[in-house]
């Protein structure tokens, strides 16, 4: 309906043809689906190819925000080993001081 092709919209809903659905048409398949026209199917194969770069884009940017939190719970683990070491090598030089005495 944005796209001003509300003519469409009694077809498709007919077909259910959901989001999913819709990334997944080519030309010959809008054709099927009643979209006579190459001028509106034109229009709605350039509006696809944006929104799957633009859903590319959020999924690369998702897998990033991903990499950095394993990253960084990668670092706190390292940091807790370190000091879980730390606390060991005290505790034990404490235990042989005790010893020695």
């Amino acid at each position: 309906m944005s796209l001003n092709l509300e003519q469409y919209v009694s077809e498709f809903s007919a077909q259910n043809i959901n989001g999913e659905h819709l990334l997944q048409l080519d030309g010959s398949k809008l054709k099927s689906l009643g979209m006579t026209s190459s001028q509106d199917r034109a229009i709605v194969k350039k509006k696809l190819k944006e929104m799957k770069a633009s859903l590319e884009k959020a999924r690369k940017a998702q897998e990033k925000i991903e990499k950095q939190r394993e990253k960084l719970r990668k670092k706190e683990q390292e940091q807790l080993q370190r000091k879980s070491k730390k606390t060991e090598k005290s505790s034990s030089d404490a235990t042989e001081g005790t010893n020695e005495q």
